[in-house]
């Protein structure tokens, strides 16, 4: 056997192997004189059945398992010899079998990249100190109070306007037929001008009292979230139960007792303030993060392979499908398929994949380690953050070591990761405002 390596990219490899005639016919041979000793054919016995007569009944069937014979033994022979370690199975087109020359074929396989120790130090990081403002805390004291509103019936009656609550009944239906999306529905409760059904509805309903009923049609958006109902036109019936509106409580010291640990408005307003904070700071953080990945991609390039980005697009796509589940949401209700999450998500596979890599790299690069005590802390920080005893957290992990070897990778980025941040003199600046130019 004879090979060649051809390089398509740096991560992608085509081996072009040849085997010699002499050795495609003794397999061939080999084939047929296994089988004449097994095979069962009406007027001979085991062992004297003509050559021509087994040609003749099983010539594909030999072909094919000496192909698959030749194939895993010489790739196996051209891997070892070239040193390439693939990341999956090769791509083989196998050509046929022909007796009378060698047999070639070409398989191509994907290879981690071979990344150069990467320089992590003299990066410019800047972290931005994000602020709360005032905005922000009136909102959050806006939701808090909603919260806590109560949804009282209109007295005296009067027509339903926006921002009431109704109960209704309705249904809808295209061209005289319930549509299965809209099927009849009692006693639902629905702000009007929250457009859970559409904005178009809650225009329909404004206006009617407590007992009216009214049929109307409208038509939803092409790009209505739910393709089922996108672009339809369908007529509903409804009726109103209630009307409601919503009273909110006066933010004071009584409100914040309400709704938690707090004796005055103003704890709550620290609370809130904290809370704030505590996101922005995450997100200063991440935004540095992203500046030191960016530098070094650009200081230290490399290629991903396919195979490794399908694995961590995998994971994404998991955990988009997961979140719709919890969330007691149909992917199909809002237009979304395994495709088109790929289509979308692919890029930040990479993206995740690179930085992945990068820290890998440094890992070995730096010989960072992760000593029993450090993994006993992680271990200890995990079970209070989950609120379980630490024997519960450690004996999880040791029923699924692939999950510990996870948990240790995941350790061992975040000590790379300290380590560039450590190496390097991050300033702290004015963020940049949404549409604000920077200079």
């Amino acid at each position: 056997m004879k090979f060649t390596v051809e390089d398509t990219s740096t991560v992608k490899k085509v081996l072009h192997i040849e085997i010699p005639q002499d050795e495609v016919i003794k397999e061939i041979e080999a084939a047929y004189k296994e089988l004449n000793k097994t095979a069962k054919i009406k007027g001979f016995r085991p062992g004297k059945i003509p050559r021509s007569v087994i040609e003749r009944l099983y010539k594909k069937d030999v072909y094919q398992d000496v192909t698959s014979r030749l194939i895993k033994g010489s790739f196996a022979d051209a891997i070892t010899e070239s040193g390439l370690n693939p990341l999956r199975h090769p791509d083989i087109a196998p050509p046929e079998l022909d007796p009378a020359t060698p047999y070639r074929y070409s398989a191509t396989v994907e290879i981690s990249p071979d990344i150069p120790n990467i320089d992590f130090k003299g990066l410019t990081l800047k972290k931005p100190l994000y602020k709360p403002s005032e905005a922000e805390l009136e909102a959050q004291l806006k939701m808090l109070q909603i919260n806590l509103s109560e949804r009282k019936p209109v007295e005296p009656e009067r027509p339903s306007q926006d921002g009431d609550f109704v109960v209704l009944d309705y249904e809808g239906s295209i061209d005289g037929v319930p549509h299965p999306e809209l099927q009849k529905t009692e006693n639902m409760t629905l702000k009007i001008g929250a457009a859970n059904i559409s904005k178009d509805f809650d225009a329909c309903i404004v206006g009617m009292m407590p007992g009216d009923h009214k049929d109307f049609s409208i038509k939803f958006p092409g790009d209505y979230h739910n393709t089922n109902l996108a672009g339809q036109e369908v007529t509903f019936h409804v009726r109103i139960h209630e009307i409601r509106e919503e009273i909110l409580p006066e933010i004071n010291d009584d409100f914040a007792k309400k709704i938690g640990p707090f004796n005055t408005i103003e704890e709550v307003k620290t609370f809130i303030r904290n809370n704030l904070l505590q996101g922005y700071n995450k997100r200063a953080e991440q935004e540095v993060n992203e500046q030191i990945f960016s530098a070094l991609i650009e200081r230290s390039p490399f290629e991903a392979p396919d195979t490794l980005i399908d694995i961590e697009l995998v994971g994404i796509i998991q955990e988009i499908e997961l979140s719709f589940e919890q969330q007691q949401i149909t992917m199909e209700s809002r237009g979304v398929s395994h495709e088109s999450l790929a289509r979308t998500y692919r890029d930040t596979a990479e993206k995740q994949l690179k930085r992945h890599l990068i820290l890998e790299k440094i890992i070995s690069q730096e010989n960072l380690m992760l000593a029993d005590k450090d993994l006993t802390t992680a271990l200890h920080n995990m079970a209070v953050s989950y609120g379980k005893p630490v024997i519960e957290i450690k004996s999880f992990y040791d029923q699924h070591p692939d999950k510990l070897m996870l948990f240790k990778q995941t350790f061992l980025e975040q000590l790379a990761i300290k380590l560039i941040r450590d190496s390097n003199t991050i300033e702290d600046v004015e963020p940049v405002l949404e549409g604000q130019l920077s200079s």
